[in-house]
C-alpha cells in the first residue's frame, strides 16, 4: 500500500493542472515515485482531476512505461524490435536471466529489478538497446550489460 499518495497525487495536481490534459504527466509522476500505479492511485487521480477511474485505468494501461503492477527499483526494458532482434538481442536478456535469476515479466526476489520488453526505444542505429529506469543503454553485449548491472546492484 502506498502512503500518503492522496497528498502527493494533490501536490501533482496543483503543479499540472486539473484537467484531462495533465493525466499523463501526473501519471508519469507517480510511476516515478513509486514505480508503479496500484488501484489507490489511480482512484485519487480520479478524484482529483474529476474523471473516470477507467479513463486514468485506460490511459496507465495503454502506454507501456506506466505500470499497473509492482515493479522493482530498476525497471530493465530491453527493445524487441526486429532491428535488435537482428543485433542479437537475445543474447542480451540471457545475460540478464543469469545474472539476475529472472525472465521478462518477473521481478528479481529483493524487488530490485524488474524486466521487461518493450517496444522501439528510437535506437535501432545502435541495437541492441535497452532502457534502465529512464537511463538508455545501447550497443549491448553480454559483458556489457553485466557490466552496467553490476554498477546498479550497488545502488
Amino acid at each position: 500500500m502506498i502512503k500518503n499518495n492522496e497528498e502527493f497525487i494533490s501536490q501533482l495536481a496543483d503543479k499540472y493542472g486539473r484537467t484531462r490534459e495533465s493525466l499523463l504527466p501526473i501519471l508519469q509522476d507517480v510511476v516515478e515515485q513509486y514505480y508503479y500505479l496500484n488501484e489507490e492511485c489511480m482512484v485519487n487521480i480520479a478524484k482529483e482531476l474529476s474523471i473516470s477511474t477507467a479513463d486514468v485505468y485506460g490511459t496507465a494501461s495503454f502506454y507501456a512505461f506506466l505500470d499497473t503492477k509492482e515493479q522493482g527499483k530498476h525497471v530493465i526494458r530491453v527493445c524487441r524490435t526486429i532491428i535488435c532482434d537482428m543485433k542479437r538481442k537475445e543474447d542480451i536478456i540471457d545475460a540478464i536471466t543469469e545474472l539476475l535469476h529472472i525472465k521478462p515479466g518477473e521481478t528479481t526476489h529483493d524487488g530490485k529489478f524488474s524486466l521487461h520488453y518493450t517496444n522501439c526505444l528510437g535506437a535501432c542505429h545502435k541495437g541492441p538497446a535497452m532502457l534502465i529506469n529512464n537511463e538508455p543503454y545501447t550497443e549491448l553485449t553480454p559483458e556489457k550489460v553485466k557490466d552496467i548491472l553490476v554498477s546498479y546492484m550497488k545502488k
